[in-house]
């Protein structure tokens, strides 16, 4: 039987140059103050034994880990994960993030931690003391967690925070939230609707309240009324049928609504549909997400296309940026999305009886 071919370690590396391993080391992650001929004579020995450099060996040097964390919400992730809905937050995260860190010789590290728990410092202290990560990436709402930032500031480590406008400590980054919500109402004033409702995210959110500011100024500016057109949802499925059922019970009903997650466009539909209305011709609807379950929908829906794996790649090059000692930029950096057509919106039919 053939035997396995045995790895190449730095020690192999090491002995074959005839250097010491932290030399190699150095070569490896590209360290000032090496000299030209030690370079050349360690990656010599690299390229004849085919070695590729591991974590570990990286690490040798001490002044980097090569790990980049990323943090997500404990109990509402495993909640998505048991509910299996379509729910595609993580899968983006980890797209944009591990493609990114791939190309800098970076491993991320996808943690839960729960953000409620009164012992969140100490949970996210062990992670950090076991994996020494050169960098964090928060998202909502550990973006906006004092004892988390709190902690990551006083360790000195870069972090970057998703879903932040900046004002404090760490990188911040949003995916122009605001911004999405005036896109998806101007779509809907385009068509012809002036009656616009828009159910509200987890107010623990702050993206929730600048999708509200968005929706309120797009409408204000084009002369439209508000009052009575927003209800408040927390993301849920559940809460989405509360807020729909408020907004289409109304007298003077919405003629369309935009809902500030996918689960909750879900639930706006179904209560549509026990009411006798029809999507689009009675009531046209956009979601943000765009999660896999709303193109699979009849019809299916036009949603705002969230940027998130773009947004975690860039966090990651900020991060790195830091840690090579380059100037953070000035403001928040701001990354959008857009708005993908589908069959869920169309124009009003005969208004007059809702003015």
């Amino acid at each position: 039987m053939a035997r396995r071919r045995q790895a190449v370690t730095i020690k192999h590396v090491a002995a074959d140059a005839g250097v010491s391993l932290q030399t190699v080391s150095r070569v490896i992650n590209n360290e000032p103050n090496v000299r030209p001929e030690m370079q050349q004579r360690v990656q010599a020995s690299i390229d004849k034994l085919g070695y590729v450099p591991s974590i570990a060996a990286q690490r040798m040097s001490g002044s980097r880990s090569y790990l980049i964390l990323a943090l997500n919400d404990r109990e509402r992730t495993i909640k998505d994960w048991r509910a299996r809905e379509g729910s595609d937050w993580v899968d983006q995260m980890l797209l944009g993030g591990m493609l990114k860190c791939a190309e800098h010789g970076y491993r991320l590290i996808f943690e839960l931690v729960d953000t409620h728990n009164d012992h969140v410092e100490r949970e996210l202290g062990n992670a950090i003391a076991a994996l020494l990560p050169d960098g964090v990436i928060l998202t909502p709402p550990h973006s906006d967690n004092p004892l988390i930032i709190g902690l990551l500031e006083r360790q000195n480590i870069p972090f970057a925070r998703i879903g932040s406008k900046g004002g404090g400590p760490g990188l911040a980054l949003t995916m122009d939230d605001e911004g999405s919500a005036r896109l998806a109402t101007r779509h809907l004033i385009d068509k012809g609707h002036k009656r616009i409702g828009f159910i509200a995210g987890s107010p623990e959110y702050s993206l929730s309240a600048w999708r509200v500011d968005g929706w309120r100024q797009e409408m204000e500016d084009a002369g439209l009324p508000v009052e009575g057109l927003l209800a408040q949802g927390d993301f849920s499925y559940q809460s989405g049928v509360k807020a729909a059922r408020e907004l289409l019970g109304k007298s003077a009903r919405p003629t369309a609504i935009i809902a500030s997650n996918d689960q909750m466009a879900l639930a706006t539909r179904a209560v549509a549909a026990e009411m006798g209305l029809r999507v689009p011709s009675d009531l046209s609807l956009i979601s943000f997400d765009n999660t896999p379950v709303v193109r699979f929908i009849q019809p299916p829906l036009t949603a705002i296309d969230q940027p998130i794996a773009q947004t975690v790649s860039r966090a990651v090059e900020l991060i790195i940026e830091a840690k090579n000692g380059e100037a953070a930029p000035d403001g928040p950096v701001n990354i959008a999305g857009s708005l993908v057509e589908r069959k869920s919106v169309a124009a009003p039919g005969d208004q007059s009886r809702y003015e």
